[in-house]
Formats: C-alpha cells, sequence, structure tokens
C-alpha cells in the first residue's frame, strides 16, 4: 500500500483511457477487490460501450487502478453513472482512486453530463466515506441489488455549472 508520505518512491499516477490490452490487469484488480467481481467479457463489452469515460491509472508502468462509466440519458437529463472502481491493493489510499474519479467526472461534464450516480454496498461503509469526501450524497437504497442478496445505497454528485 502507498501512503501519501511513500510518493517520493513512486512516480505519479498517469490517468489515460483503457485499451484492451489493459484488461487482464483490470481483470486481477477487479479479483482482489471485490467478492462478485466482474467477468473478463463485462470490461471488454464495456470497453466497447463506453470508450471514452473507460479510464487506467499507470503507476511505474503498471495498471494501479481502474474506473468504468457510461452515460444514460433519461430524456430530461444526461448522466454519469461510475459503474466500477478498483485499486490495485498495494496503490490503496495514495490518492490514485481519488484521481481515477476526478477523471471521469471530468469526462462527464465534458459530455455535457448534469451529475453522476454510483451505487454501492450498504455494508462498505469504508467506500461510502470515501464517496462522501468526493461531494457525492447518499439519494436512496435499492434492496437485494447484489448477487448475494446485499442492498446498495445510491450515492449522487450533481454538477456545477
Amino acid at each position: 500500500m502507498i501512503r501519501p508520505h511513500d510518493l517520493a518512491t513512486y512516480s505519479l499516477p498517469q490517468i489515460r483511457r483503457a485499451v484492451p490490452s489493459d484488461i487482464a490487469a483490470i481483470v486481477a484488480i477487479e479479483k482482489d477487490s471485490f467478492i462478485d467481481p466482474w467477468e473478463q467479457s463485462v470490461f471488454l463489452e464495456a470497453l466497447a460501450y463506453y470508450p471514452t469515460t473507460y479510464f487506467v491509472a499507470v503507476c511505474d508502468g503498471m495498471v494501479a487502478g481502474f474506473v468504468v462509466g457510461g452515460l444514460e440519458d433519461t430524456g430530461e437529463n444526461i448522466y454519469g453513472h461510475l459503474c466500477n472502481l478498483g485499486v490495485s491493493p498495494r496503490y490503496r489510499r495514495g490518492g490514485v482512486g481519488k484521481l481515477l474519479v476526478r477523471r471521469v467526472e471530468h469526462q462527464f461534464a465534458l459530455e455535457l453530463a448534469t451529475g453522476i450516480q454510483l451505487e454501492v454496498r450498504v455494508s462498505n461503509t469504508a467506500a461510502q466515506r470515501f464517496y462522501r469526501s468526493l461531494g457525492y450524497r447518499e439519494v436512496f437504497g435499492i434492496e437485494h441489488y447484489y448477487a448475494n442478496g446485499e442492498d446498495a445505497l445510491v450515492m449522487m454528485k450533481w454538477f456545477r455549472f
């Protein structure tokens, strides 16, 4: 795990759009991060559907994290949907996740989204704190959202123009 005082020994992450050759590293991070990880095919499909809102963080030549986002048009508004965010255990708590979220937020704003939403497990209080620190607020819950029956908390952040 990289802590802020360790950054002198590591290069700052480069955030760039994901490419197909990143998928193996993304899947490895996903498996290290979640109890019901996405399959490789889902990551590839997301890359085909959302190429402008799918990013990786590269540190020292390695994929250190990723964010998958998509745009949703309700007919009244366009929203960004933060679909998945993962950071390699080695790089957690060093700002990589924050940089990835800020980058996808920026892209959503460029694509005229008025806000962004995400779902998080009700048991994942660390992730909830992380998102709150970035300006997200709880808006409602979804019962039995996850495969194991756990509820989700929907969080949103509205952009100010």
